[in-house]
Parts: C-alpha cells; sequence; structure tokens
C-alpha cells in the first residue's frame, strides 16, 4: 500500500505540529489545517489546508480537497481545540458555546465528513486528541473538562457503531504539555470583589504553571504513532507525566469524597 493520507485538524502549532512533523518523518502523508493558511507561508513541516472546525462548509471543502489530491484518506487526527478557564457561575454563556462549538461540535463535523470516505475505501482511522483534564471535573477548569470528556464518550459510541466497516476510532489523552495554549485560552477575568476572586486567581497561576512546565509534545506525536499502527488500539490512550496518568486510576477506585479531597489539595482550594 502507498504511504498513509493523514489529516490533522489544527496542525499549525502545538501539538497538532509536533505530531504532523513526527509522521512526515515515518514517511506519512500530511495535511494540517488552519484556519488561516495566509498567516503560515513560511510553513513548510507539511501542507496546510484551510478549515474552520466551527464552519461546516469549510469542513467539506477541506477534506474534499484532500481527497481530490491523494484519492484516498486514511487517518484523521481530530486535535483543533482551545482552551477555557473561569468560575462556571461567572463565565459568559458566548464562551462556553465557544469552546463547545470548538472542541465537541467540531470534531463531530469533522467525523461525519470523513467517515463516507473511510467506509468506501474499506478502512480508516480516526484519533480524537481529548485529554487526562476530560475524564474528571477540575475547578475553575470545568468546560473544559466537560468538552473532552464529551468527546470521549462519543468516541467510545462511535467506535461500536463502525466496528464493521474496518474503521478503528480511539481518543489520545495528553496531560499537560509545554505548547503555546495558555496563550489562545479564554480566562475569564478575575473580578474584584468576587466571592471566587482568590481561590481562582490562585488556581490560574497553577494551571499556567503546569503548562509551562510541561513535557514534550512529542510524546503525544509518539503515541499517535503507535495507535496508527495497532490493529486493535485502545479506547483511552492517556500520554503524560506519571501522577497524572496515575490519577485517572486513583480515580477508578477511590471513593468520589476522597479523590474530591485530593484534587481540592492539589490545588490548594
Amino acid at each position: 500500500m502507498d504511504k498513509k493520507i493523514v489529516l490533522i485538524t489544527g496542525g499549525s502549532s502545538g501539538i497538532g505540529k509536533s505530531i504532523g512533523t513526527y509522521l512526515t518523518t515515518k514517511g506519512f502523508t500530511v495535511y494540517g489545517t488552519t484556519r488561516n493558511p495566509k498567516n503560515y507561508l513560511d510553513f513548510d513541516n507539511f501542507e496546510l489546508v484551510q478549515l474552520d472546525v466551527k464552519d461546516v462548509e469549510s469542513i467539506q471543502n477541506a477534506v474534499s480537497q484532500v481527497i481530490a489530491q491523494e484519492g484516498r484518506l486514511d487517518v484523521l487526527i481530530n486535535n483543533a481545540g482551545v482552551g477555557i478557564t473561569g468560575p462556571i457561575e461567572e463565565t459568559p454563556h458566548e464562551e462556553i458555546l465557544h469552546v463547545f462549538d470548538t472542541n465537541f461540535h467540531g470534531p463531530i463535523h469533522v467525523m461525519k465528513a470523513v467517515l463516507p470516505q473511510m467506509r468506501k475505501q474499506g478502512g480508516g482511522a480516526i484519533i480524537n486528541v481529548t485529554s487526562i483534564a476530560g475524564y474528571m471535573g477540575l475547578p475553575y477548569r470545568g468546560f473544559y473538562s466537560a468538552t473532552k470528556g464529551a468527546l470521549g464518550l462519543i468516541t467510545e459510541a462511535l467506535r461500536m457503531e463502525t466496528k464493521d466497516f474496518g474503521i478503528t476510532i480511539t481518543n489520545v489523552a495528553p496531560g499537560d504539555f509545554a505548547t503555546n495554549i495558555a496563550s489562545g485560552r479564554y480566562h475569564s477575568p478575575v473580578i474584584e470583589g468576587s466571592a471566587y476572586k482568590e481561590k481562582y486567581a490562585q488556581t490560574l497561576r497553577a494551571i499556567n504553571d503546569d503548562v509551562d512546565s510541561g513535557g514534550d509534545p512529542i510524546q503525544v506525536a509518539e503515541a499517535v504513532h503507535k495507535i496508527i499502527n495497532q490493529k486493535k488500539p485502545k479506547v483511552h490512550n492517556p500520554v503524560g507525566a506519571f501522577l497524572q496518568k496515575f490519577s485517572l486510576r486513583l480515580k477508578k477506585v477511590l471513593p468520589d469524597k476522597v479523590y474530591e479531597k485530593l484534587l481540592l489539595n492539589h490545588y490548594k482550594l
């Protein structure tokens, strides 16, 4: 078989760029997406195509472009996403809608666009980039956790619905990695006089410190490469520091209140 054709949403920076660059070195033909390719005229890691996960027409156009150029599409990596922080009570609802449109509805629209081609060619792979944060409700990151948790559940359901088509669907759940996600994250403002002011400001500093000291995103790229080469990949594939992955095991075995206490201690709340 010829080189596998890979489409990565959000491929111009961060984890998506690392995955695309790594897969290119392994012989894959990679297409990354960005909302505005004109901002990346010097980008030469792999080809970038225009795609906005909030625009269904742009999704259809990007997928059609790749299929027209290559005749097939073997791997979709749903990576595009945004961060959001803030007290649930004080987060503007338009920002809640935006993060769900980007992190949840967007990946669904992209999967809907590629599934007919994958069925037609008799197989393919979809890897949804979720997050370790999606396995728990984190304080002041509740909406981000909710979007990634919801995408993880969709992954579980879609695996079963497509099992007869030769399509493997799985997720890779990164922990904290040193990327530029913080620069694009929506932060609800720390409001003077708010009941949440001190605890939110304190947690926000801890979140940013965790990202700044995070691991090399090449670890996620290596995990994705491994998943692509597996005939029967696991549903859930957490990637990150030992303690972050171990926290998922603890959540399964500890009583809810005990696990909640561990999170409260971690964030000093």
